[in-house]
């Protein structure tokens, strides 16, 4: 069993879950409206939301498939990291307890992605000439 299959499952289920629901709540919408655009992406909040949660189902499809790997990471991890620098650090670190909306959730999604795109590490490749 590929060793990183229960971590990609698991981000997969929490990208899907994210974004699916959105859907068809119109919380996309509200994010892209009542968010985005009252914070200067006007007037192309919406479309940056839906683009921001298909990114998610496509990450998602891309981890249980365990195709393109590193890609949907990165993706994923700048849209965690802008949500961070947008939304979550403003509120500090707790999510629940300590505080509300906080990075942490974000944090541990962003070393979750880099440790199934990286499960050696991040130690260089030894190639022959």
């Amino acid at each position: 069993m590929n060793r990183t299959l229960l971590l990609r499952i698991a981000v997969a289920i929490i990208l899907l879950t994210h974004s699916v629901f959105g859907m068809f709540d119109n919380g996309i919408n509200d994010f892209g409206n009542l968010f985005l655009n009252q914070i200067g992406f006007a007037p192309f909040g919406v479309f940056l939301a839906w683009s921001i949660k298909l990114s998610h189902v496509v990450a998602a499809i891309l981890l249980i498939s365990n195709k393109y790997i590193k890609l949907a990471g990165f993706v994923t991890i700048f849209v965690l990291l802008m949500g961070i620098v947008l939304v979550h650090f403003k509120e500090g670190w707790f999510v629940v307890g300590g505080g509300r909306n906080g990075v942490e959730y974000n944090f541990l999604l962003i070393v979750v992605l880099l440790a199934i795109m990286y499960p050696d590490g991040f130690k260089k490749e030894n190639k022959v000439l």
